[in-house]
């Protein structure tokens, strides 16, 4: 037998031995909307999240010192992240004074600001340098924002009352860093029991207490300045 005869049958042979493919539509179908699929779900779950973070509450991250010490102290090494409620403001809950507010930079609309609510509509404010004015008579619509570093804020000290519409959504807790996560409260006068050491954190909270107070002493409210004049006949 030739050489080429031989080839021919080992070749046909090993043909014979090969699989058959065999093609399944069905599994076919499933593995292409299983690639596709997955896409297909996010954008469907996607105006959702959207519409969650643009009317209900919102992650930011604090940058920038004008906050301190409330957020980003000099002993945190991280940039705090905080949760901002939307929903509140949104939705007409009234702004108080002492909450902190996200807000749009009255100079720059491109930048948004982290401040503290002074004094609302109708009170009266002692300005600080470098606002021209000594006292101020905060009108309609409008807030009174601070930033807690006076040095180191731009606030309405440089471009006065800031309205109503311009604010965003007010801090509600720190979610980051994990040792100083929870909402924000109200300082309040550190009471050291007896014997007990007045550590780093008590100044800290001593110092926080006196600063509000130096802060609401600059404030005439509403009530003190509205004046009832009463005629006995």
């Amino acid at each position: 037998m030739s050489l080429f005869l031989k080839f021919s049958k080992f070749s046909r042979a090993l043909t014979s031995r090969r699989p058959r493919s065999t093609t399944n539509p069905e599994g076919s179908f499933r593995r292409a909307w299983a690639s596709i699929g997955r896409p297909l779900r996010w954008i469907y779950w996607l105006p959702l999240g959207l519409g969650f973070t643009q009317y209900f509450y919102t992650l930011k991250t604090i940058r920038g010192r004008s906050m301190q010490p409330t957020l980003n102290p000099d002993t945190s090494n991280w940039d705090d992240i905080v949760v901002f409620d939307r929903y509140s403001v949104n939705f007409g809950e009234p702004i108080q004074k002492g909450d902190i507010v996200a807000l749009r930079d009255p100079i720059d609309g491109r930048k948004m600001l982290v401040k503290r609510i002074v004094a609302v509509a109708g009170d009266v404010v002692k300005t600080l340098p470098p606002y021209p004015d000594a006292e101020v008579f905060v009108p309609e619509g409008h807030v009174w924002v601070e930033g807690d570093e006076p040095f180191r804020t731009l606030d309405s000290n440089t471009f006065g009352p800031v309205p109503l519409a311009l604010l965003d959504s007010r801090l509600m807790y720190i979610v980051w860093p994990l040792d100083r996560m929870g909402p924000l409260r109200p300082p309040i006068s550190p009471i050291p029991e007896r014997g007990a050491p007045r550590d780093f954190r008590w100044y800290s909270n001593l110092a926080a207490f006196e600063r509000e107070q130096r802060r609401q002493a600059r404030v005439t409210t509403r009530s003190t300045t509205t004046t009832t004049t009463t005629t006995h006949w």
